[in-house]
């Protein structure tokens, strides 16, 4: 063979079959996404999922899939700064019924709550229904501070000063 010739370019002509070109949305059934009557719109958009093949269903595929949609979009209304996230639980003709699986803030109302000089205070709780739900819930709290309070000590303004032994009171903070 001479030099510089390139011996796969020739085959290249034997192969010739090219893949075929196939739109891939062709194989998938568009599903509205309908929310429970607790809000005024009910339909809140389309998911797409793949055709029933063989053994896979698509109706299966998409249950237990969460979406997270903003209260505006679910009020009809400009302001609102919380995000549910709702779960399909069931899938009846080209619908995804969806139920209520959490909520969250939005990042822009969360860093507002957050300031300088001001206490934050988190907490959880796991909640037990009558029905047999479990619920956690976290609970944030912005604490304001008065202007009679030094900004660098959260303790109230008349408190003696921990810095400070003045004789009248022992390690534990009780009357001698």
């Amino acid at each position: 063979m001479a030099v510089g010739k390139n011996k796969h370019l020739m085959k290249a002509g034997k192969n010739g079959a090219k893949k075929k070109v196939v739109d891939p949305f062709s194989k998938k059934d568009w599903y509205d996404v309908k929310v429970s009557a607790m809000f005024n719109i009910r339909n809140i958009g389309k998911t797409l999922v793949m055709r029933t093949q063989e053994t896979k269903i698509a109706s299966d595929g998409l249950k237990g899939h969460v979406f997270e949609v903003s209260l505006a979009d679910l009020q009809n209304d400009e302001v609102a700064f919380r995000k549910f996230k709702l779960i399909t639980e069931d899938v009846q003709d080209k619908n995804c019924l969806t139920n209520l699986h959490g909520m969250d803030l939005t990042r822009d109302k969360m860093c507002s709550m957050v300031k300088k000089w001001q206490i934050m205070i988190e907490t959880h709780v796991d909640i037990k229904t009558t029905n047999g739900y479990s619920v956690w819930v976290l609970i944030k709290k912005k604490m304001q501070q008065s202007d009679s309070e030094d900004l660098l000590c959260p303790a109230p303004a008349g408190a003696p000063d921990p810095r400070e032994d003045d004789g009248n009171h022992d390690l534990r903070g009780a009357d001698k």
